[in-house]
C-alpha cells in the first residue's frame, strides 16, 4: 500500500531503470480523479491493447471511447519499446475485479487465486501498462518490448519497494478478461524480479528517435528532437530554411518536412509537412536523450 508517485517520480523512476520515455502533452493533467479515488496504490497491472500502431494505439490511451474516457492507462508501450505516457492518475484501465487477487498482491503473495468475481474498483489501486499488441496469440512480443515492459514494471516496484508479486496481468485481476495474451505472467514476473535484483542499468540508448505523435509537432514544440530532425532534412536536401534549424517548430520545419514527404514519393494531403510514423522512421533522426 503506498501513495502514488507524482509526474516527475514518475518519469525518473522509469528512467532510471532505463526506460526510453515520451511525455504527450497533457498527461500530467489526464486523469479520471472526478470519477474516484486514486490509491493508495498496491501494484501494476499488463495489459495488451488488441491495437496496431504506435499513434493510433497512444491517441485512443489518451483520449478513450465515447463507452470509456481516456486514460484507458499510465503508459503505451511501443513495439520499439518506447514507453508513451498518457496518463498521471486514476485511469480507467483495471475496471473491477477480485478483492481476493487484491489481498494476494498486497501480500506480495504467488501463485495468485482465480479470479472469480468483480467486487474491488482495481483503478483506484493499479499503475496500468498498455502493451501494443493484437491479442490474437499470433502478433509477435518483440523482444525489445518484452524488456521495456519488464522494467516499466520493476520501476514502479523499485520506487515503492515492491516485490514482483506486485505485477499482474489483466487476466489474473478478472476472469472477464484474457490480457496479456502471448506470454505467461508467471515467466514475465521472473523477468520483473531478475531485475528487481540487480541494480538498475540503463537499456541500450536507441539510434534514432522514437516518433513522438503527431500530435506533439501540432503543439508547435520545443525540442532538440526539432533540431536534430531539421539537421537530417538539410543533409538529405530537403531544406527549406533561411535561418536554423533550431528547436522551436516553426512553419520553415513543415515545409522542409513537406519536401521530405514529397521526396518519398508522397503527395496531395500526404505531403503537407506534418510528420507522420513511416516517413519518420525513413528519415532516421539521431537519438536526443
Amino acid at each position: 500500500m503506498a501513495t502514488p508517485l507524482s509526474a516527475d517520480a514518475l518519469v525518473s523512476a522509469l528512467r532510471a531503470e532505463g526506460v526510453t520515455v515520451v511525455e504527450h502533452p497533457g498527461w500530467r493533467t489526464n486523469n479520471r480523479n472526478h470519477k474516484g479515488s486514486w490509491g493508495p496504490v498496491n501494484g501494476v497491472i499488463i495489459h495488451h491493447t488488441v491495437t496496431s500502431g504506435t499513434a493510433t494505439t497512444v491517441n485512443l490511451c489518451f483520449n478513450g471511447r465515447s463507452d470509456l474516457p481516456g486514460p484507458l492507462c499510465h503508459g503505451v508501450i511501443a513495439k520499439d519499446g518506447t514507453v508513451h505516457l498518457v496518463g498521471n492518475g486514476r485511469a480507467n484501465h483495471a475496471g473491477s475485479g477480485d478483492g481476493d487477487v487484491l489481498n494476494a498482491v498486497v501480500a506480495e503473495r504467488t501463485p495468485l487465486p482465480s479470479p472469480n468475481e468483480n467486487d474491488t474498483d482495481g483503478n483506484v489501486h493499479f499503475y496500468g501498462f498498455e502493451c501494443v499488441n493484437l491479442g490474437d496469440g499470433k502478433d509477435p512480443w518483440p523482444e525489445a518490448q518484452l524488456d521495456a515492459t519488464a522494467r516499466a514494471a520493476a520501476a514502479l516496484c523499485r520506487a515503492h519497494g515492491w516485490s514482483a508479486g506486485s505485477v499482474v496481468g489483466h487476466k489474473e485481476w478478472t476472469s472477464a478478461k484474457i490480457d496479456p495474451r502471448g506470454f505467461t505472467m508467471t515467466d514475465f514476473r521472473a523477468r520483473v524480479a531478475t531485475r528487481l535484483g540487480k541494480k538498475p542499468t540503463s537499456a541500450p540508448r536507441p539510434t534514432y528517435q522514437p516518433f513522438p505523435g503527431a500530435a506533439w509537432f501540432r503543439k508547435h514544440p520545443r525540442s532538440p528532437i526539432v533540431t536534430a530532425m531539421g539537421k537530417r532534412l538539410v543533409a538529405l536536401g530537403c531544406s527549406a530554411y533561411t535561418d536554423g534549424p533550431g528547436p522551436q517548430w516553426t512553419e520553415a520545419d513543415r515545409r522542409s518536412y513537406a519536401k521530405w514527404q514529397r521526396k518519398l514519393g508522397y503527395t496531395g494531403a500526404s505531403a503537407d509537412g506534418w510528420p507522420g510514423a513511416k516517413s519518420w522512421a525513413a528519415l532516421q533522426v539521431p537519438y536526443s536523450p
